[in-house]
Protein backbone atom coordinates (compact mmCIF):
# COMPACT_ATOMS: atom_id res chain seq x y z
CA UNK A 1 0.00 0.00 0.00
CA UNK A 2 2.69 2.20 0.59
CA UNK A 3 3.93 2.30 -2.99
CA UNK A 4 0.71 3.37 -3.59
CA UNK A 5 1.16 5.95 -1.70
CA UNK A 6 4.59 7.03 -3.08
CA UNK A 7 2.93 6.83 -6.57
CA UNK A 8 0.38 9.22 -6.11
CA UNK A 9 2.91 11.59 -4.20
CA UNK A 10 5.14 11.23 -7.19
CA UNK A 11 2.62 12.50 -9.30
CA UNK A 12 1.51 15.23 -7.67
CA UNK A 13 5.11 16.48 -6.45
CA UNK A 14 5.80 16.30 -10.13
CA UNK A 15 2.67 18.18 -11.51
CA UNK A 16 3.06 20.80 -9.00
CA UNK A 17 6.70 20.99 -8.01
CA UNK A 18 9.09 19.35 -11.11
CA UNK A 19 10.41 17.11 -8.38
CA UNK A 20 10.35 14.27 -7.17
CA UNK A 21 10.38 13.27 -3.49
CA UNK A 22 13.03 12.38 -1.81
CA UNK A 23 11.57 8.91 -0.65
CA UNK A 24 11.25 7.84 -4.77
CA UNK A 25 15.00 7.76 -5.56
CA UNK A 26 15.51 4.42 -3.99
CA UNK A 27 12.75 2.40 -6.08
CA UNK A 28 14.40 3.65 -9.16
CA UNK A 29 16.82 1.59 -11.50
CA UNK A 30 20.95 3.02 -10.48
CA UNK A 31 21.42 5.93 -13.02
CA UNK A 32 17.51 6.42 -13.76
CA UNK A 33 17.59 9.80 -11.27
CA UNK A 34 18.26 12.78 -13.59
CA UNK A 35 20.47 15.31 -12.38
CA UNK A 36 17.75 18.14 -12.78
CA UNK A 37 14.32 18.40 -14.76
CA UNK A 38 13.84 21.36 -17.27
CA UNK A 39 13.01 24.46 -14.98
CA UNK A 40 13.56 22.35 -11.66
CA UNK A 41 16.51 21.20 -9.16
CA UNK A 42 16.01 17.47 -8.63
CA UNK A 43 15.60 16.29 -5.26
CA UNK A 44 17.81 13.75 -4.19
CA UNK A 45 17.71 11.19 -1.32
CA UNK A 46 18.59 13.52 1.27
CA UNK A 47 16.53 16.47 1.38
CA UNK A 48 17.90 19.99 1.79
CA UNK A 49 17.24 21.77 4.86
CA UNK A 50 14.21 24.11 4.76
CA UNK A 51 14.87 28.00 4.88
CA UNK A 52 13.80 29.24 8.23
CA UNK A 53 11.86 32.45 7.99
CA UNK A 54 10.85 33.58 11.35
CA UNK A 55 9.36 36.56 10.67
CA UNK A 56 7.87 35.68 7.41
CA UNK A 57 4.68 37.84 6.85
CA UNK A 58 0.95 35.79 6.37
CA UNK A 59 -0.82 36.90 3.18
CA UNK A 60 -3.26 39.21 3.64
CA UNK A 61 -6.80 38.19 2.52
CA UNK A 62 -6.50 40.81 -0.34
CA UNK A 63 -3.55 38.50 -2.04
CA UNK A 64 -5.99 35.17 -0.36
CA UNK A 65 -8.63 36.34 -2.15
CA UNK A 66 -7.08 37.07 -5.39
CA UNK A 67 -5.73 33.77 -5.25
CA UNK A 68 -8.91 32.46 -4.78
CA UNK A 69 -10.03 34.33 -8.12
CA UNK A 70 -7.27 33.15 -9.97
CA UNK A 71 -7.53 29.57 -9.39
CA UNK A 72 -11.17 29.55 -9.79
CA UNK A 73 -10.13 31.49 -13.20
CA UNK A 74 -7.93 28.19 -13.86
CA UNK A 75 -10.42 25.86 -13.46
CA UNK A 76 -12.98 28.02 -15.84
CA UNK A 77 -9.95 27.72 -18.19
CA UNK A 78 -8.64 24.41 -18.04
CA UNK A 79 -12.50 22.64 -17.70
CA UNK A 80 -14.56 25.46 -19.95
CA UNK A 81 -11.84 26.91 -21.78
CA UNK A 82 -13.30 30.25 -20.62
CA UNK A 83 -10.15 32.61 -21.08
CA UNK A 84 -9.73 31.07 -24.83
CA UNK A 85 -13.50 31.62 -25.31
CA UNK A 86 -13.29 35.66 -24.27
CA UNK A 87 -9.81 36.63 -25.75
CA UNK A 88 -10.52 35.65 -29.25
CA UNK A 89 -12.60 37.72 -31.54
CA UNK A 90 -15.63 36.19 -32.28
CA UNK A 91 -16.71 39.15 -34.70
CA UNK A 92 -16.06 37.16 -37.93
CA UNK A 93 -17.91 34.07 -36.44
CA UNK A 94 -21.65 33.87 -37.55
CA UNK A 95 -24.17 33.28 -34.74
CA UNK A 96 -24.47 29.19 -35.62
CA UNK A 97 -20.83 28.47 -35.23
CA UNK A 98 -20.72 30.53 -31.89
CA UNK A 99 -23.31 28.65 -30.59
CA UNK A 100 -22.07 25.61 -30.93
CA UNK A 101 -18.87 26.68 -29.11
CA UNK A 102 -20.60 27.91 -26.00
CA UNK A 103 -22.40 25.02 -25.24
CA UNK A 104 -18.57 23.25 -24.70
CA UNK A 105 -17.39 26.65 -22.74
CA UNK A 106 -21.14 26.17 -21.11
CA UNK A 107 -20.61 22.46 -20.03
CA UNK A 108 -17.14 22.62 -18.77
CA UNK A 109 -17.63 26.12 -17.11
CA UNK A 110 -20.95 24.45 -15.13
CA UNK A 111 -19.14 21.61 -14.13
CA UNK A 112 -16.38 24.00 -12.50
CA UNK A 113 -19.61 25.53 -10.60
CA UNK A 114 -21.03 22.11 -9.63
CA UNK A 115 -18.03 20.37 -8.76
CA UNK A 116 -16.64 23.59 -6.29
CA UNK A 117 -19.23 25.51 -5.12
CA UNK A 118 -22.85 25.01 -3.61
CA UNK A 119 -25.05 28.26 -4.61
CA UNK A 120 -28.46 29.63 -3.96
CA UNK A 121 -30.38 32.91 -4.33
CA UNK A 122 -30.04 35.50 -2.77
CA UNK A 123 -33.61 36.80 -2.59
CA UNK A 124 -36.04 33.79 -3.62
CA UNK A 125 -38.45 33.77 -5.91
CA UNK A 126 -38.86 34.18 -9.60
CA UNK A 127 -37.49 36.93 -11.97
CA UNK A 128 -40.80 39.54 -12.35
CA UNK A 129 -42.09 38.87 -9.29
CA UNK A 130 -43.14 41.40 -6.70
CA UNK A 131 -40.85 41.72 -3.56
CA UNK A 132 -40.71 43.98 -0.78
CA UNK A 133 -37.34 45.31 0.85
CA UNK A 134 -37.39 45.28 4.23
CA UNK A 135 -35.79 48.62 6.32
CA UNK A 136 -32.22 47.31 7.11
CA UNK A 137 -31.18 45.72 3.92
CA UNK A 138 -27.34 45.10 3.04
CA UNK A 139 -26.74 46.99 -0.08
CA UNK A 140 -24.23 44.23 -0.70
CA UNK A 141 -26.96 41.87 -0.98
CA UNK A 142 -29.79 43.30 -2.70
CA UNK A 143 -28.98 46.50 -5.32
CA UNK A 144 -31.99 48.82 -6.19
CA UNK A 145 -32.42 50.10 -9.42
CA UNK A 146 -35.06 52.31 -11.23
CA UNK A 147 -36.72 55.23 -9.58
CA UNK A 148 -35.85 54.75 -5.78
CA UNK A 149 -36.52 57.67 -3.61
CA UNK A 150 -37.28 58.13 0.15
CA UNK A 151 -36.35 55.29 2.98
CA UNK A 152 -37.53 52.01 3.07
CA UNK A 153 -39.66 49.82 2.87
CA UNK A 154 -39.45 49.40 -0.97
CA UNK A 155 -42.23 47.34 -3.18
CA UNK A 156 -40.84 46.73 -6.84
CA UNK A 157 -39.64 43.95 -9.06
CA UNK A 158 -37.27 41.33 -8.79
CA UNK A 159 -35.03 41.61 -11.67
CA UNK A 160 -32.23 38.75 -10.64
CA UNK A 161 -32.39 37.09 -7.33
CA UNK A 162 -28.47 36.99 -7.19
CA UNK A 163 -26.13 34.49 -6.35
CA UNK A 164 -24.66 33.73 -2.51
CA UNK A 165 -21.96 30.79 -2.18
CA UNK A 166 -23.18 29.18 0.49
CA UNK A 167 -19.97 26.14 0.41
CA UNK A 168 -16.59 26.15 -1.62
CA UNK A 169 -14.70 23.20 -2.09
CA UNK A 170 -11.39 24.52 -4.29
CA UNK A 171 -8.47 21.83 -4.01
CA UNK A 172 -5.29 22.81 -1.82
CA UNK A 173 -2.63 24.52 -3.85
CA UNK A 174 1.17 24.47 -2.83
CA UNK A 175 2.78 27.93 -1.72
CA UNK A 176 5.14 27.72 -4.73
CA UNK A 177 2.08 27.50 -7.48
CA UNK A 178 2.59 31.05 -9.59
CA UNK A 179 -1.29 31.35 -9.23
CA UNK A 180 -1.17 33.97 -12.41
CA UNK A 181 -0.43 30.98 -14.64
CA UNK A 182 -4.23 30.35 -15.75
CA UNK A 183 -3.19 27.25 -18.12
CA UNK A 184 0.49 26.45 -18.97
CA UNK A 185 1.92 26.63 -22.90
CA UNK A 186 1.56 23.19 -24.08
CA UNK A 187 4.12 22.66 -26.90
CA UNK A 188 4.09 19.39 -28.98
CA UNK A 189 7.08 18.10 -29.38
CA UNK A 190 7.93 16.16 -32.37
Amino acid sequence: MSRITLAFGCFFKMLFGGSLPAGAAKYLPEGALPKSLPGKAAETTKAAPKKETPNKPKKSAANQHRDGSLALLALLQREGRLVDFLQEDIEEFDDADIGAAVRDIHRGCRKVLSDHLTLEAVMPGEEEDSVKVDEGFDPGEIKLVGDVKGEPPFKGVLRHHGWRVTESNFPKLSGDVDRNVLAPAQVEVQ
